[in-house]
């Protein structure tokens, strides 16, 4: 079976997708997560991912590092990652390929943090291109391929790619049009981000680079995770 490393699901948006892609697709995998230390994680995640970093997948004695290549990994292996129609496979993959290097405005103003409520009380010129972008791509694949996913019918690895900024338009009330703000909703109403967002309430860490970062963005609003 299939071994997931990851890191706390309150803060870890990369650790997400292929954890709810392999939840959406039924591919079994065990999980383990080692939560972020004080200061750098490098050297406890060494122990598992050769680059210190989550997410990291272990197949017997290979190690699969970095979320993109975990899809493309598991791809070559499982039906249903990517998506049959060829035009919807080529743009699944120019979608994750842009998300996976883009919109860094949109991840330093907003970065993930399931349980914070925070208003964006002046979003920044980057972060306004950044959502406009995001709705144009979204409306593409929604009109192009028929939903009610990016690349069609099915939930595909496009669609685990930007299940991140689901986490974040809910916890920033970011302003998105209808289709979008709709593409969202179905998004979060997926069993698989049910099961990581009531896990990451549960969660007892508190990272403070994380925190701050999340707090730094506007008004505080609420915390709905459980006492540290």
């Amino acid at each position: 079976m299939y071994r997931l490393h990851i890191a706390n699901k309150n803060y870890s948006s990369w650790s997400l997708r292929p954890w709810l892609l392999m939840r959406e697709l039924e591919i079994p995998f065990a999980e383990r997560l080692t939560p972020f230390d004080a200061g750098s994680s490098w050297a406890s995640f060494r122990a598992f991912s050769p680059t210190g970093k989550v997410p990291c997948l272990i197949d017997g004695e290979l190690a699969v590092w970095d979320s993109l290549a975990i899809v493309e990994y598991l791809a070559e292996r499982h039906a249903g990652v990517w998506p049959e129609d060829s035009a919807a496979r080529a743009w699944a993959r120019s979608a994750c390929a842009e998300m996976h290097s883009g919109f860094s405005a949109l991840r330093g103003e907003c970065p993930m943090n399931c349980g914070l409520r925070v208003r964006v009380t002046t979003p920044s010129t980057p972060l306004r291109h950044d959502l406009a972008r995001l709705e144009e791509l979204w409306q593409q694949g929604l009109e192009a391929f028929g939903g009610p996913f990016l690349a069609g019918e099915a939930f595909s690895a496009v669609d685990a790619f930007f299940a991140p900024v689901a986490f974040r338009v809910q916890g920033f009330e970011l302003a998105l049009g209808s289709s979008a703000r709709d593409y969202v909703e179905r998004l979060l109403a997926r069993p698989g981000m049910q099961d990581w967002y009531r896990a990451a309430l549960a969660e007892p860490w508190r990272d403070e680079p994380h925190e701050r970062e999340a707090l730094a963005a506007g008004e505080w609003l609420a915390d709905h995770r459980c006492a540290p």
